[in-house]
This record gives structure tokens, sequence and C-alpha cells, in this order.
């Protein structure tokens, strides 16, 4: 992945929505999305991800704030801007009745784009569609259709894509299929914003992650980062010979007794990324004190963990 972003594509500020009844789905969303990154918004249902994407998309008019676009003012100039955006929907909203070809042709032309067949077969075999281009697509599978969506998204070549939860209900090895095709996508210069349930997602293919919940954004930062920063080390150790307590020697590591005694866990890093380093000092300070083992069980906190975690905090604290 890049590390080092390129110019903003994307420029969000004090973005808000308030539904009739008045029901706050964006709360100040403040976001700066990268040229050429791929940038994953994670958040639990009703957090207000496609509430975000269909006020960029036009689909939702926003009460408040600004959205930017390619430097572009959406509220001024929406449909010069709306032409360089894809959006390949959550929901199957396509005609089932008619052919593949002739959906994904439809969608080149709808932002003016002049017809170019040799692009949309390109598209359509990159996805694995050219085979299905004369199928009805009523008649596809759940992860053909969910491709049939990206090929029409893709259609007027944007240059900036949004995915609302492109694998949803794709078995799994679809799903790694569809992220081959997201880092083609990047490769060939595509912005992509996704949103996704499935965290392993978003730690498989993301440069950088939004946590979002009750339409306001808890943090932004750098995939890598935010694990190092947020992320802590557990370690289960098989003691030779069970213990009454931690022994002294070792009251500087942050250790309790399980399984009877049996086990020593550590658990910690700091969120510093420090915790592999602290469990090496830790089984030299065991060997040092004369304490055998006989296993070590080692595991860093996956995004899903610090994802969990993060709103758990914030829900307590609510």
């Amino acid at each position: 992945m890049n590390s080092s972003p390129g110019a903003p594509i994307l420029e969000i500020r004090d973005l808000t929505k308030t539904y009739r009844g008045g029901v706050t789905a964006l709360g100040g969303i403040d976001l700066t999305v990268h040229r050429g990154e791929i940038f994953a918004l994670l958040g639990p249902n009703g957090a207000g991800k496609t509430t975000l994407i269909g006020a960029v998309c036009g689909l939702v008019r926003p009460s408040g704030g600004t959205i930017r676009a390619f430097g572009q003012d959406l509220a001024k100039d929406w449909r010069k801007a709306r032409a360089r955006i894809g959006l390949v929907p959550q929901e199957l909203a396509t005609d089932m009745f008619e052919t593949v070809w002739h959906a994904v042709t439809y969608s080149q032309g709808l932002f003016g784009k002049p017809s170019d067949s040799a692009r949309l077969e390109e598209i359509l075999r990159s996805l694995s569609l050219w085979d299905k281009k004369d199928a009805q697509i009523r008649a596809l599978s759940g992860g053909m259709k969910r491709r049939v969506l990206i090929a029409k998204a893709l259609a007027h070549e944007p240059e900036l894509l949004f995915l609302d939860e492109p694998t949803a209900g794709v078995d799994v090895e679809l799903r790694k299929g569809m992220w081959e095709q997201i880092a083609g996508l990047k490769e060939r210069g595509v912005t992509i914003i996704l949103t996704t349930h499935y965290i392993e997602e978003a730690e498989e293919m993301a440069d950088r992650v939004g946590i979002i919940q009750r339409g306001r954004i808890l943090m932004v930062d750098e995939k890598r980062a935010m694990m190092e920063r947020l992320g802590t080390t557990e370690a289960v150790i098989d003691l030779a010979e069970p213990l009454r307590e931690v022994p002294a020697g070792l009251a500087g590591f942050p250790l309790e007794l399980a399984a009877g005694g049996a086990q020593l866990v550590y658990r910690g890093g700091n969120g510093q990324g420090r915790g592999r380093a602290e469990v090496a000092e830790l089984t030299q300070a065991l060997t040092r004190a004369g304490i055998g083992f006989t296993s070590l069980d080692i595991h860093d906190s996956s995004l899903e963990d610090i994802f969990v975690g993060l709103l758990g905090d914030k829900a307590e604290a609510a």
C-alpha cells in the first residue's frame, strides 16, 4: 500500500443530515480522502455509512455542511463532479430482466460518455462477466449480480468509486475474488471508498480506516498506525509447575495466573506495538527466575479487536 497520501480528492466539512421526525443520521462529519487510496469506513448498522455515501453521490440532500470533490463544491457544480464518481450500492437496484450488456451500456451513456464497446468488453472480462453478457441479470448468481453492479459503476470510468457493502451476501471464495478486483482498480488509479461489515476486508485492503458511530467519525488513521497505537498483545504461557501467585520478580509485567496456576497470561503492549518485545523480555525473566514453561501462545490484536473495543468504550461512555 502507498504510505504517502495523494492530494485530496474528497473533502467533507461539518456535514449534517437530520430526517423528518428529528432523527440525526449525520452529526457533523469531517473527512478527507486522498487521491489513489483505498479508504475503509467501518461502523455498525445505522451508524450513517450509507447516508454519507448518498450525500456525496447526490442521493441524499444534506441538512448542512460542505462536500468538495475534485476541488469542486458539489452544491454548486454537482452534475460535472458526479460524472466522475461511481457507486456500487448495497441493494441490487437494477432491472432484473435486462441483459448484462444492456445494463452496462446504459450506465456508460448515463453521464454523457460516448459509446465504447471495447472498454465495456474490457470491464466485463476483468470481472469474469464476458461470457454472461447476453444473460438476463435475474439468471445470475448473487456474486455475479454484485459484479454487474461494479461493472455498471465502472462503465463511465469514474475517478472516485464508492463500494457500499460490496461483498454482502457473497461467499468467502467469491469475496476474495472481489478483493482482487478492487486491488486491480486501485492499481489503475481509481480512488476507492469502501464500507463493509467484514472487518477483515478493511484489514486486507485499506490504506486508511475511518470508524463511524451514531453519525459521527470517531477516528481516522492509517491502518497500520491504528493497529500499532491501539493494539495489544496477549500471551498464554503454560507452566511446567503450577504457581500459587505471580512471583515478585515478575511484578513489572502485566501478568495474571489462570487455569489454577498452571498458566501465566500476559496482556500488554500499551497500544504502542511493544507487546512482542515485552513478551521476549518476560521469557528471559522466567528463565532467570528458574520458572520452567512448556509452551507459549502469542496473539496480537486484529483490526476487528480494536474496532469492537473502541465501539464498546464509546457505548459505555455514552
